[in-house]
């Protein structure tokens, strides 16, 4: 029994790194979360349903964009080693003092439950993101996390990746986004399936301010080249 379980650890390893090595140089053909919200639709009968995504290389996405995301979701992102320690810490002691319980994922650990895991909150789940955490931050450079993150990250409902948001919301390519533009899209992620960057409502315009001000703060596109 001991054996077999040896065998099978090493075997789900190799497997699993292997796919984490291959996404190192090849662009995503989809995601857990894309395949997730497509059985979903197709369980409610949503006939008009469609997933908009395409890759696009990091040179050809603007600049603002990957800064905002660092911005608004993990400042921390070019130093840490896919865990922020003290976000994870300030959570509980909030949760401690009756908080209710948020969130303290970094970029590293979104673009891990993206590609490889499922929507919901429990104790296997939180582990497996951890696991792939630790071998996308062991295979990957930085960079490569953020591409890959502004790539497959969701915008709107059934709209992923920095390019099929950019035409479905501004019309242009991700390229040619702006700060302004980049932020909004930014400060739709706490809930993209609401909240949108054409249409902003109050709290995407405090919140696209605020993460614009912390762009300028941290020197803009130039504090990821550290």
């Amino acid at each position: 029994m001991l054996r077999t379980l040896l065998i099978f650890g090493l075997a789900w390893i190799a497997i699993t790194w292997l796919c984490v090595l291959i996404l190192r140089f090849a662009a995503p053909p989809t995601t857990a979360f894309m395949l997730e919200r497509h059985l979903a639709a197709l369980r409610q009968g949503e006939h008009g349903f469609s997933l908009k995504y395409q890759f696009m290389p990091l040179p050809k996405i603007s600049a603002e964009l990957p800064i905002a995301l660092v911005a608004g979701e993990d400042q921390k992102f070019p130093v840490h080693h896919g865990f922020d320690v003290q976000a994870i810490e300030d959570a509980m002691d909030d949760a401690d003092e009756g908080a209710r319980l948020r969130g303290a994922s970094t970029i590293s650990q979104q673009t891990a439950k993206n590609l490889f895991l499922w929507n919901g909150r429990s104790f296997v789940r939180k582990g497996l993101e951890a696991y792939f955490t630790v071998l996308l931050e062991l295979t990957w450079p930085k960079s490569r996390i953020l591409e890959v993150y502004a790539n497959v990250a969701e915008f709107g409902d059934g709209i992923y990746g920095a390019e099929a948001a950019a035409r479905e919301f501004f019309g242009k390519p991700a390229q040619q986004l702006s700060a302004h533009e980049a932020a909004l899209l930014a400060a739709t992620l706490p809930n993209p399936k609401k909240l949108r960057a054409d249409r902003p409502s109050a709290y995407v315009l405090k919140r696209a301010d605020w993460i614009e001000r912390q762009v300028r703060q941290l020197g803009g596109p130039a504090y990821l080249a550290r």
